[in-house]
């Protein structure tokens, strides 16, 4: 009824395909009613996430401790949490546990697969110590491991601006039915309209920030002197044109067609459908968007996602995550390539030169700034979440985890990478310097003009070249004389070559940065009359590597890591 009639209001014909997907979100939803009424199920709920957040080591967050005994089909007894509600705490770390409760979502979204569905302010509390407590597990949503992974997928692909990905992302997403084509879902325009939308929730500030990027981006576009009814007027006879347009693209009459918004419509019901799922993951993050509003009128909730993504990455080992990590870092499979003599045989240097080509040949490199940015995600998610992080004990445990990361003896995703990127550069640079001795120096050149100058004074000399026996003239007069041009193409840099030493540049300029004392180096030069312009730039550590250094606990945890080593400088052997 409630589906006939809203349909009925917005002038439009229901199909039993309305029908069908209305009671399919009727039921859903009823599913979660009837759970929150077992109490059982809500105590069991409530002892697992606390355990998975102790095993995860997310210490800022917790959940009341059930009085099992007392556990009834009718009654539910747990311990008695003192706290305040997140939005109306006035305390200074408020805007932490926002950080800290979006981190546990993400966590019970994309690892435990427990989702807790009910997270209004009254279930959100500030413990008198300082940590985040949910209350109320009734409501909870079971997300498969599939489902993870390809949530996971669709935030790399989005993030790294990959909008030809998504279309599968949409497909394994439930988003779209598994039989439409990936070009037609590439046509429909999902593309840009998810690239408008994740450009303006990055900047954060909520819908009413949002309206006003938006009616300033109708204004620069269609006229900054319009009025808002002149500015709807526009952007509606420029989606009119884009409809238009892809009807016809896709054969269709256009003008034989009555209404284009309800035939684009149609055609997208069958493109695109709501997973039951999606009504949960919605009213929990947009839950926790208005607490971050409450507190921060520029809250982005996707930036506060970026933390537990770059932990996620950087520890699960599983192919998926690591394909979405190489998305994130803006990286790509490698393109084989194969080289081969004429007479189908590989020459020796024919075979060391095709190594050399697949070692390098890739569609891309290492984005060196997406790299620390998610380096200071992965500190700063275990900073914020491992603890109340007094006495900067949070910032110590992020040394820490990083240590075992990139020192781990059974590796990692990152380490991976990491030590496959260092083995290119290192192959790039040493191609490098090798061309530079053996090819560009002075020396090189004298030597390749010597060693070409019999040859050719044999060719201007056909009686004294008729002279020396064949296989004596190939051995020590053309052999030679070829060998500065097959040093030459064997250290001939590619495009590939170029990017890498590109990157490594601009990751030191990016360190470089970060790490240079332009302070001490000014105090320096302020006392000398002449001559600062030599004055060394001096290294400065940063505050988390001097925290590192003078914590002793840290450095043994360090020391403990060093047999890694060993192990790292195999992996970059081979």
């Amino acid at each position: 009824i409630q589906t006939k009639l809203q349909n009925s209001i917005n002038r439009r014909p229901t199909t039993q395909e309305d029908i069908d997907t209305a009671l399919l979100l009727v039921d859903e939803w009823g599913r979660g009613f009837v759970a929150e009424t077992d109490y059982r199920l809500e105590a069991t709920n409530t002892m697992q996430f606390e355990e998975a957040m102790r095993k995860r080591g997310l210490d800022a967050v917790c959940a009341p401790n059930v009085v099992e005994e007392l556990v009834k089909d009718k009654i539910l007894v747990t311990e008695w949490v003192e706290g305040t509600r997140l939005d109306k705490d006035a305390s200074e770390d408020v805007p932490r546990l926002c950080g800290v409760a979006i981190n546990a979502y993400l966590t019970m979204l994309l690892d435990t697969g427990v989702l807790h569905c009910d997270p209004h302010p009254g279930n959100l509390l500030r413990t008198t110590d300082g940590r985040l407590c949910i209350l109320d597990w009734g409501m909870t949503l079971r997300v498969p491991s599939n489902l993870q992974y390809a949530l996971l997928e669709f935030i790399a692909h989005i993030n790294s601006e990959d909008y030809d990905s998504i279309p599968q992302d949409f497909i394994n997403l439930g988003f779209s039915p598994a039989d439409v084509s990936l070009e037609r879902l590439q046509n429909s325009g999902i593309t840009e309209g998810l690239s408008f939308a994740f450009r303006q929730l990055s900047q954060g500030g909520g819908p009413k920030k949002m309206q006003e990027r938006v009616k300033s981006e109708f204004q620069e576009r269609y006229g900054a002197d319009l009025s808002d009814e002149d500015l709807r007027k526009a952007a509606r006879a420029e989606m009119l044109e884009r409809m238009e347009a892809q009807l016809a693209s896709e054969g269709v009459d256009v003008k034989g067609v009555t209404n284009v918004m309800e035939e684009m419509s149609r055609r997208n019901r069958e493109l695109f459908a709501l997973p039951p799922y999606v009504l949960y993951v919605a009213r929990a993050f947009s839950t926790l968007e208005g607490i971050g509003l409450s507190i921060d009128e520029n809250y982005a909730i996707v930036q506060e996602c970026y933390p537990y993504l770059a932990r996620r990455l950087f520890t699960d080992k599983s192919p998926r995550a690591k394909a979405a990590l190489r998305a994130m870092l803006g990286l790509t499979e490698d393109v084989a390539s194969e080289s081969s003599t004429a007479n189908g045989s590989s020459s020796g240097l024919t075979a060391v030169k095709s190594g050399v080509e697949k070692a390098t040949k890739k569609e891309s490199t290492l984005s060196p700034k997406k790299l620390l940015e998610m380096t200071d995600n992965f500190s700063s998610y275990t900073a914020a979440t491992a603890t109340v992080d007094r006495d900067g004990v949070g910032r110590t445990a992020a040394a820490k985890e990083f240590a075992k990361l990139l020192l781990d003896k059974d590796g990692s995703t990152l380490q991976e990478i990491l030590v496959e990127e260092a083995a290119k550069l290192g192959d790039a640079a040493t191609r490098s310097v090798l061309r530079s001795a053996l090819v560009e120096s002075a020396l090189a050149k004298a030597i390749a003009t010597s060693l070409r100058a019999p040859k050719e004074a044999l060719e201007r000399s056909e009686q004294f070249a008729a002279l020396l026996p064949e296989n004596v003239k190939k051995a020590i007069i053309e052999r030679p004389a070829d060998l500065p041009k097959l040093i030459d193409e064997l250290l001939y840099p590619t495009a590939e070559d170029e990017k890498v030493l590109n990157t490594a540049r601009e990751l030191q300029e990016i360190l470089g940065v970060r790490l240079e004392n332009s302070s001490l180096r000014s105090a320096l030069a302020q006392n000398l009359s002449d001559g600062a312009s030599i004055i060394p730039t001096t290294p400065e550590l940063s505050p988390a590597v001097r925290n590192l250094v003078t914590d002793s606990e840290t450095r043994d945890f360090v020391l403990e890591q060093l047999p890694g080593v060993a192990s790292l400088g195999r992996r970059f052997g081979a």
